[in-house]
């Protein structure tokens, strides 16, 4: 079995200084690529050059909204900046999003650097990763709006069936991680176990996000395979078809050689 994780932030501790044995510990559990998305412009050219240093990783950049207070105008010119440079390893933009969860949402803000950035991506065309807490309706809007001709992927989905199939209806990708590991997350798991294997990509959201029997540990990328555990669990098809679908689906979305 082979897997990806589509979003780890390999750019953060416990990685940083330990590259290459965190890479190696992945690619023994079947994680042989990772895509390392950006949070703010500060890490853009940290994450370019973890990409072209190690042939696991690829990069994504784009500016989170749980970032809001660090986000300037400006740092919008840099992420077109990067953009225009093509780094030969940018797989896509992101992450980018909505977030209604934190103090201070700032959310109209919020919403202007989202849709600056979904015009990127649809004058680059690359896809999106996706963030979105208590406002996948909101977000769903945005995406309807822009229409972008690569779409992309709502990462750590923990919505309704119901909203999950209003992204999947729209063209984007639903991101498996470590919630389904919890008992308790029935409401998610029973949507992912219905919704279309073509629809579905793993991640970990490493090092945050830990998986059932590792609370309190930084997530790591090759938990990405017992989250498909997991989810072969839910789900009715054989667990080679479950890990080739995901596969296949991380390198039609990314544009990654298969």
């Amino acid at each position: 079995m082979r897997f990806t994780d589509t979003h780890c932030h390999f750019d953060f501790p416990p990685f940083v200084g330990d590259e290459e044995k965190s890479i190696a510990r992945a690619a023994e559990a079947g994680v042989e690529r990772i895509i390392v998305p950006a949070v703010d412009a500060s890490r853009f050219a940290r994450i370019v050059a973890l990409a072209a240093q190690h042939p696991a990783l690829y990069a994504a950049l784009g500016l989170h909204p749980i970032a809001i207070d660090r986000h300037e105008d400006a740092h919008l010119d840099q992420l077109e900046s990067w953009l225009q440079q093509q780094p030969a390893k940018l797989a896509a933009i992101g992450e980018i999003g909505l977030d209604l969860y934190m103090e201070n949402p700032q959310f109209a803000r919020q919403e202007f650097l989202l849709d600056a950035q979904l015009r990127l991506a649809k004058q680059y065309e690359l896809p999106v990763i996706l963030h979105s807490r208590r406002t996948h309706d909101k977000l769903a809007l945005h995406l309807r709006r822009h229409d972008l001709p690569r779409r992309g992927v709502v990462h750590g989905f923990a919505g309704s069936l119901q909203q999950a199939q209003a992204f999947i209806k729209l063209g984007y990708a639903i991101g498996v991680g470590g919630t389904i590991t919890y008992a308790r997350a029935s409401k998610t798991r029973n949507t992912l176990a219905q919704l279309p294997l073509e629809a579905l990509l793993l991640e970990t959201d490493a090092p945050d996000m830990p998986l059932h029997g590792f609370q309190g540990e930084p997530n790591r990328p090759e938990r990405a395979r017992l989250v498909w555990q997991t989810l072969c669990e839910l789900r009715p098809e054989s667990p080679q078809a479950i890990a080739e679908a995901l596969w296949r689906n991380t390198c039609a979305l990314f544009n990654l050689p298969a």
